[in-house]
């Protein structure tokens, strides 16, 4: 059976509970589901006593919401989009995407993937092209080495764009090697949160 969607749906209008308001409400969510402790191997191939996928985290709507605000608020005033590596940045573009468009700010999302696609126009970047020379702020979940970013960013200033910062959720802050790798790709790295809020 079809069904059409009213005016309340169409609004978008919806009642708020348990939304996630203060920053320490979104630390509380981190630490419960997105941080484990035990022996781990890391995507950049370390060996971690601290785990951390944010990806429970912001594939809830309320904490998704919240989080999209405090990046939105990150990005220079002529940034014109945003991106980032998939998956653990796909969340965070379609959110702050979302959130600017509420602000009447409209910045566009761009999704970089992993390899190219293998058919059609075998594209690295999913998502509007953008004039060359846009500005585009990567987003991240979680910085270990900065790689996932720093791939990001590469494949973006391929496509004619200009990359100079990267937003993320959490800074793992392991010894200097993700900041000098932001150093040297000539990126600056603003983090919301470090891993030792979370221990």
């Amino acid at each position: 059976m079809a069904k059409q969607a009213d005016d309340y749906m169409l609004n978008g209008l919806y009642q708020q509970r348990n939304m996630i308001e203060t920053r320490e409400d979104f630390l509380a969510l981190l630490k419960e589901d997105a941080y484990k402790k035990g022996d781990f191997k890391l995507s950049s191939g370390k060996k971690s006593e601290h785990y951390v996928n944010c990806k429970p985290v912001t594939l809830q709507g309320d904490a998704l919401m919240f989080i999209s605000w405090c990046m939105l608020e990150c990005l220079e005033e002529d940034c014109d989009a945003i991106g980032g590596l998939t998956l653990g940045a796909d969340p965070l573009v379609a959110g702050v995407a979302m959130v600017s468009a509420i602000e009447e700010r409209y910045l566009d999302g761009l999704i970089v993937r992993k390899e190219p696609k293998g058919h059609g126009t075998k594209a690295w970047i999913e998502g509007p092209t953008l004039a060359p020379g846009s500005k585009v702020t990567v987003l991240e979940d979680v910085i270990t080495t900065g790689g996932s970013a720093i791939q990001a960013a590469e494949k973006l200033r391929d496509a004619g764009y200009v990359v100079e910062n990267v937003v993320a959720i959490i800074n793992r802050q392991e010894g200097t090697e993700a900041d000098d790798a932001m150093d040297d790709a000539d990126l600056n790295l603003i983090s919301l949160f470090k891993l030792e809020e979370l221990i």
